[in-house]
C-alpha cells in the first residue's frame, strides 16, 4: 500500500522542524561568537519564519451531497476514531470552513456572520477584527460535545428575498439557481459567511490548512472564496458522485471556478460502493467504474490519471477499524499517493532551495569576516616578528607607521559617504515602482476601464493590461537592482584595492519569482472576468469586494518583492560598517602593542604568543562554523522521513582539534621598507609583499 498523504505530510513537517532547529543552532553559534550582524540576523529570522509559517493549503470543492466532508475525515482525521466534520445526508457545511492550528489561540470554532457581506469588507480585513467573529470553545476531551459544536457550520436562517439578493444568494437573471421561497416569502441562507476551526491535530500542527467549500450557490456568492482562497490553494480536490457522474451543477463549478486554475487538480469520483451490485460479478462493477472515470476525464478535459475512484465512507470505516483490506477496497490510497508523491515534494523543494540559498549567503558573509580578522592578525604578527632584535628607534618608527596608516585609512570615509549617497538614491528609485501608491494607481486604472466598458465586457482586457503593467514595474525594479549590484561591485573593488578592505557583493537580487506570482494570479483570476461574469461584475458590491481582494493579493506580492530588494541591499552595505569597526579595532590593538613594547622588551614575545593563540582560536572557529553550516545543509537536503542530521559539534576547548594553520612567509627587509599582507582564502597563507 502506498504511503498515505497524512504520513507524508507528517514527514515533511518533521523535516521542517529539523531544518528550523538547525537554523536556530546556527543563529545561536553566530551570536555566541559575535559574528551575528543585523543583516545576517534578519536573513536567518526570515528563513525561520518561512519554515514555521509556511502553510500547505488543500481545498476540497464539491456540490452538496458528494461526500466531501466524509473524504476529509477519511484522509486526515481517521486517527481520531471519529468524524471531525459533520457528514450527514443532504447539505452539511453551509459556508467555507478552514481547518488549521494557531498555537497562540485556544481550540475553538470562529464563525463570521453572513451579514458582514453587507459591509463590503473583505475577509482579510475581517480577520483582523476579532469582535466581528463569534467564537465557540471546543472541548477536545468530549467527542459528543465536539461533534455537537461543529454542527454549527450547518446552521441556516431565513431572510426576505431582497436581503438574500443583497447577500448574493438570489439572482433574478438565474432563477433556476435561487433557493425556494416559503409560505412567508422568506428564503433560507447560510447563517455564517466563514468558519475557522482551530484544533491541535498533528497534521494541522505541521502547517496543513484544509479548506472545505460549500456548494455552487455559496461559492458563487462569495468573491473572497472564488478570487482569494481557491486560487491560493496549493492543490484542489474536486469531488463527484460515482452514481451521477458530472452533473450540470458540478460542471458549472468546474467551468467557472476550477477549470482555469494554475494549481494541482485532482478529481475524486466518490461513492463507488453505490455501484456495487450483489447480483453482478465484481468484474462488471470494476468495468462500470472504469467507464465512469473515462467519461469524467473526457467531460472535464483532464488526464485520466487525475481521476480517482474512491469510497470515502468505506475508507473512514476501514481506518477506524484498522481494516487494511477494506481500505484497499476503498481505493483511497491511490488518491493519497498522488497527493503525497506530487504535491509534497514540490513544497519541500521550494523550502529547501530557499534554505540553501540563505545558508550560502550567511556562510559567505561570516567567512569574509573571519578571514579579515585573520588577515589583520597576520599583519600584526609580521610587524612584531620583524621587531625581534631591533632597537628603540625601530619601534618608534613602527608606531609612526601605524599612525600614518590609520590616518590614510580614515581618508576612505569620504569615499564611503559618497558611495552611500549614490546607493541610497538608487535604492529609493528602485523601490518607488514597488510602492503601494503605484500598485493602487494600476488597480484604479483597471477599475475605471471596467466601468467605462459596456456591461463590463472589457474587464478581461483591462485586467490583462493591468497585470502587464505590474510585471513591468517589477521588471524595472529588477533592472535597477542589477544596476545597484554593478555599482557596488565596482566601488567595492576600488575600496579593496586602495584601502585593503575585503568587501564583496553577493549575487544580485532575484525578483523573477514575484513575476511568476503575478502570472499565477493573472491565470487564476482572469476566468472571473469573462462574458459569463459580466452581470456579476456589474454589481457594485461584487466589484468592490473583487477590487479589495485583488489589491490585498497584489500587495503581498509587491511588499514581498520590496522586502527582498531592501534586505539584499542592507546585507550588501552592512559589511562596510562591520569591516570599518574591525579595521579600527585592529589599528587600536596594533598601536597599543607598539606602545607596550616600547615600555618593556619582554612584552614582544608575550604579545606574539597572544596573537598566535588568537589565530588558532579563529582557525577553530572557522572549522566549527563550517561544521554547523554543513549540518544545516545536510538537514535541508535530507528527504522527509530520513533520520535527522547529526547535531552540531560542541565547541572545542583550547588545545583541541585545530584547523589548518596559518603559514606566514617572512622576508628580511630593510628598516625603511613597507609591507602589505594578504591571506589566500583557499589555503590560509599570509603572503608578504614588498612595496
Amino acid at each position: 500500500m502506498s504511503q498515505s498523504f497524512a504520513r507524508s505530510l507528517d514527514a515533511l513537517g518533521s523535516w521542517r522542524v529539523n531544518v528550523e532547529s538547525r537554523l536556530k543552532e546556527l543563529t545561536r553559534f553566530l551570536g555566541e561568537h559575535e559574528l551575528l550582524d543585523e543583516p545576517a540576523n534578519d536573513l536567518l529570522d526570515t528563513l525561520r519564519l518561512r519554515l514555521s509559517g509556511d502553510k500547505l493549503v488543500v481545498a476540497f470543492v464539491a456540490e452538496f451531497s458528494r461526500g466531501k466532508s466524509e473524504l476529509i475525515n477519511a484522509i486526515f482525521f481517521a486517527d481520531a476514531g471519529r468524524r471531525i466534520l459533520p457528514a450527514t445526508p443532504g447539505r452539511t457545511t453551509m459556508c467555507p470552513v478552514e481547518l488549521g492550528y494557531d498555537a497562540d489561540e485556544d481550540p475553538g470554532l470562529a464563525l463570521l456572520p453572513i451579514d458582514t457581506r453587507l459591509d463590503n469588507l473583505s475577509l482579510a480585513e475581517l480577520r483582523q477584527q476579532p469582535k466581528a467573529w463569534k467564537v465557540l470553545p471546543l472541548d477536545l476531551s468530549d467527542p459528543d460535545a465536539l461533534a455537537e459544536s461543529l454542527t454549527e457550520v450547518m446552521r441556516t436562517k431565513t431572510v426576505p428575498v431582497d436581503i438574500a439578493k443583497a447577500l448574493g444568494f438570489w439572482d433574478d437573471e438565474r432563477p433556476q439557481d435561487n433557493p425556494p421561497v416559503d409560505s412567508h416569502g422568506l428564503v433560507e441562507v447560510p447563517a455564517w459567511r466563514h468558519a475557522l476551526i482551530n484544533v491541535p491535530h498533528p497534521l494541522l500542527r505541521r502547517g496543513l490548512v484544509v479548506l472545505d467549500t460549500p456548494g455552487l450557490n455559496a461559492i458563487g456568492a462569495e468573491p473572497e472564496l472564488t478570487v482569494g482562497l481557491l486560487p491560493s490553494a496549493h492543490a484542489t480536490v474536486f469531488i463527484l458522485s460515482a452514481d451521477t457522474g458530472v452533473t450540470k451543477s458540478d460542471l458549472a463549478i468546474w467551468r467557472d471556478h476550477l477549470g482555469g486554475q494554475g494549481l494541482a487538480r485532482y478529481v475524486a469520483l466518490n461513492k463507488i460502493d453505490a455501484l456495487v451490485d450483489p447480483l453482478s460479478p465484481k468484474a462488471h462493477t470494476d468495468a462500470q467504474i472504469a467507464r465512469q472515470c473515462e467519461e469524467v476525464a473526457r467531460t472535464l478535459d483532464v488526464p485520466h490519471s487525475c481521476v480517482f475512484p474512491i469510497s470515502a465512507r468505506q475508507a473512514l470505516a476501514a481506518r477506524v477499524a484498522k481494516d487494511d483490506a477494506g481500505l484497499a477496497e476503498s481505493r483511497l490510497p491511490a488518491l493519497e499517493s498522488a497527493l503525497a508523491d506530487e504535491l509534497l515534494p514540490q513544497r519541500r523543494e521550494v523550502l529547501e532551495q530557499v534554505t540553501l540559498e540563505g545558508a550560502q549567503q550567511v556562510q559567505s558573509q561570516v567567512t569574509r569576516r573571519l578571514n579579515d580578522r585573520r588577515r589583520q592578525l597576520a599583519e600584526q604578527m609580521l610587524e612584531l616578528r620583524g621587531l625581534r632584535g631591533k632597537n628603540t628607534s625601530k619601534v618608534r618608527l613602527m608606531v609612526s607607521r601605524v599612525e600614518a596608516e590609520v590616518a590614510e585609512f580614515e581618508q576612505c570615509t569620504s569615499r564611503l559617504q559618497a558611495m552611500r549617497m549614490v546607493h541610497t538614491r538608487m535604492l529609493k528609485d528602485a523601490l518607488v515602482g514597488l510602492s503601494s501608491d503605484r500598485l493602487r494607481e494600476q488597480v484604479d486604472a483597471m477599475q475605471e476601464a471596467v466601468r467605462g466598458s459596456l456591461l463590463q465586457l472589457g474587464a478581461k482586457k483591462a485586467f490583462v493590461d493591468m497585470c502587464a503593467g505590474l510585471r513591468k514595474l517589477i521588471e524595472s525594479a529588477q533592472d535597477r537592482g542589477n544596476e545597484i549590484h554593478d555599482m557596488l561591485a565596482a566601488s567595492f573593488n576600488k575600496l579593496n584595492a586602495e584601502f585593503g578592505f575585503g568587501l564583496s557583493v553577493a549575487k544580485g537580487p532575484d525578483l523573477s519569482r514575484f513575476v511568476r506570482d503575478l502570472e499565477l494570479i493573472e491565470r487564476n483570476y482572469v476566468q472571473y472576468l469573462g462574458i459569463t461574469q459580466a452581470l456579476r461584475l456589474s454589481q457594485p458590491r461584487f466589484m468592490e469586494q473583487f477590487r479589495r481582494m485583488l489589491v490585498s493579493r497584489l500587495r503581498v506580492v509587491f511588499e514581498s518583492a520590496c522586502g527582498e530588494l531592501e534586505l539584499w541591499n542592507k546585507t550588501a552595505s552592512a559589511q562596510i560598517d562591520s569591516q570599518l569597526r574591525e579595521r579600527r579595532r585592529a589599528f587600536k590593538r596594533r598601536r597599543e602593542s607598539m606602545e607596550r613594547i616600547q615600555q618593556a622588551a619582554g612584552e614582544l614575545e608575550h604579545r606574539l604568543s597572544e596573537l598566535e593563540s588568537q589565530d588558532q582560536r579563529l582557525q577553530q572557529l572557522q572549522a566549527r562554523f563550517k561544521q554547523v553550516v554543513d549540518v544545516l545543509v545536510a538537514a535541508a537536503q535530507a528527504k522527509p522521513g530520513e533520520a535527522p542530521a547529526a547535531a552540531a559539534p560542541a565547541p572545542l576547548a583550547d588545545g583541541g582539534e585545530k584547523a589548518a594553520p596559518l603559514n606566514i612567509k617572512l622576508v628580511d627587509l630593510p628598516e625603511e621598507a613597507s609591507v602589505d599582507v594578504f591571506i589566500d582564502v583557499e589555503e590560509p597563507t599570509a603572503h608578504l609583499i614588498r612595496a
